[in-house]
């Protein structure tokens, strides 16, 4: 099951983030406290692996765009990846913004060889490679933007 975040799994999500060596899970306090402070906003979204949890997904709508959203952040914990929860919570995912009227979703990542798999893993789940930026992370990791038009629910 998948539900969107509550307080109580934030050290949960530290222990995820942490596994995963995408940012250093201390971060996290801060980057989802607007959400707790806010949630009826529904700008941006938390969701997670009700199991766990096993993986955390964070979307929000970009701002002046007709219903373009930014898919920020989707983690497996480090020991759960490759077993299909990383793609059920994006298709999830799309789906609970396709019914907030977004009709475009970007996910970006890094060009560094060791991203090969997240760059697969959006290829597989039907996203485009729509652009480049050289050096945006730093001097030889590239950002890699990725798109996918969503279809009305």
């Amino acid at each position: 099951m998948i539900r969107l975040v509550r307080p109580e799994d934030v050290p949960a999500l530290v222990t995820l983030i942490n596994s995963t060596d995408m940012f250093p899970g201390e971060m996290l306090p801060d980057m989802i406290a607007p959400y707790f402070a806010a949630p009826e906003a529904g700008d941006a979204l938390w969701w997670v692996d009700d199991a766990g949890p096993r993986a955390v997904a964070y979307c929000a709508r970009e701002r002046m765009t007709n219903n373009a959203w930014n898919l920020l952040m989707i983690a497996v914990h480090g020991l759960h990846q490759g077993h299909g929860i990383g793609s059920a919570l994006l298709r999830h995912v799309e789906s609970e913004i396709a019914a907030r009227d977004a009709r475009i979703v970007l996910a970006d990542t890094s060009g560094q060889a060791s991203y090969a798999r997240t760059r697969q893993f959006y290829r597989n789940a039907g996203y485009t490679e729509e652009a480049r930026i050289r050096d945006f992370w730093d001097t030889g990791d590239d950002k890699v933007t990725f798109t996918k038009t969503l279809a009305k629910e």
